[in-house]
């Protein structure tokens, strides 16, 4: 037996709004269980915020649906032995183990109360099939159900880094590491569709954070939620994940696509604009911390942006020279995937644009995951 992430998400910084604090609320998600075990532990992080953290009460239920509904009675989890808890400004922290019967295709409903009035700027946006959160005003921490009149779904994830489950020995987590990309659909599609060619030892571990870039970050609160740059962020986001024993990078575009030029965006200087060497030498330090971690890595293909609002030739160049060197490591092609080649230009094939003609559709999304699980599947990951 052994601790392994069922779940997880990186932590960054919300978009940015007038009221950064809340209090009397409850947040609630619904996790999917790919496969079971008998004792549970989470991980609360506030990487991003500058400010502590109160945990009036946290509690797990078992839910059967993506929705917000216990069907079970609520068990509290503690911090060492205790009901609430405070995380440290850039902290993060670890449940006490708890006996606790999960199984396979249930559903682990975290519920958490914030009772004080808490900084909400630390938090990271998903989406995807098997994605979901819930936020309600009050204390409904052990509701049955939260209530209709006072709640409402959100895609935000507020201090939730991961869920760990003691579990068998054959199962591992896999880890999917990038940015918007990364962020939206297609690691649930990968989990999706490695259980349906019957491999259900393998969870999906999402750290993605959009906008995120492998070489520079933003100070201004304008771009706030595009979060840490590479460096930064890596190792704190992969070394946490339990029981991982591969890793899916998909990033790099952010840093080639956002540069425009002060006198356009005061923001984004071209000055921002990396080489495919330095880029690689990113990719190469993601690859390295890997290692250390005993990690097999691979590396995802950046995908088109022919059209994208700041495309132009130059990147474009930039792009294909980074997947040139990508193509020479274990990767998985996305780009060849979902893209078709005119040229020296790569469109999304038709049906793959989501429209921005950055992020993929919601189809393309889900032939991205099925492609990871298959060559993931060949090579017996």
């Amino acid at each position: 037996m052994k601790w392994v992430t069922i779940w997880g998400n990186a932590q960054s910084k919300v978009l940015p709004e007038p009221a950064i604090y809340a209090k009397n609320l409850t947040l609630r998600y619904p996790i999917f269980v790919p496969f079971g075990g008998n004792k549970i532990r989470i991980t609360l992080d506030n990487f991003c915020c500058e400010e502590e953290v109160r945990i009036r009460q946290i509690s797990i239920g078992i839910g059967n649906t993506l929705s917000d509904e216990i069907i079970s009675e609520s068990v509290i989890l503690k911090y060492n032995s205790k009901e609430s808890f405070s995380i440290l400004p850039h902290g993060s922290m670890v449940t006490d183990e708890i006996e606790f019967s999960i199984k396979e295709n249930q559903y682990l409903i975290v519920s958490i109360f914030l009772e004080e009035y808490t900084n909400l700027t630390s938090g990271v946006d998903i989406i995807g099939p098997l994605s979901k959160g819930y936020f309600a005003y009050g204390n409904q921490n052990l509701a049955k159900k939260l209530d209709i009149n006072t709640s409402k779904s959100t895609s935000w994830v507020y201090f939730l880094a991961n869920v760990d489950v003691y579990t068998e020995d054959e199962n591992e987590a896999i880890i999917c590491y990038g940015d918007s990309i990364t962020s939206q659909d297609w690691p649930d599609h990968l989990l999706l569709a490695l259980r349906e060619n019957g491999c259900k030892n393998r969870s999906v571990i999402r750290k993605a954070v959009s906008g995120t870039r492998i070489l520079r970050e933003y100070d201004c609160i304008t771009y706030q939620s595009y979060g840490k740059h590479g460096y930064h962020r890596f190792v704190h986001e992969v070394s946490s994940v339990a029981g991982a024993k591969t890793i899916i990078i998909q990033h790099g575009i952010n840093d080639i696509i956002h540069p425009v030029g002060e006198e356009i965006n005061p923001f984004r200087p071209m000055s921002d604009l990396p080489t495919s060497k330095e880029l690689i030498e990113g990719l190469k330090y993601y690859q390295a911390e890997a290692y250390k971690l005993n990690l097999n890595v691979y590396f995802g293909t950046l995908l088109p942006i022919y059209n994208w609002r700041t495309y132009a030739p130059f990147r474009e160049e930039l792009k294909n020279e980074v997947n040139a060197w990508i193509r020479c490591q274990q990767h998985i092609d996305f780009e060849n995937e979902i893209g078709d080649g005119f040229s020296s230009e790569i469109r999304f094939k038709e049906g793959c644009d989501s429209g921005d003609h950055l992020h993929p559709s919601k189809y393309a999304y889900s032939c991205m995951g099925r492609l990871a699980a298959l060559v993931l599947l060949k090579n017996k990951e």
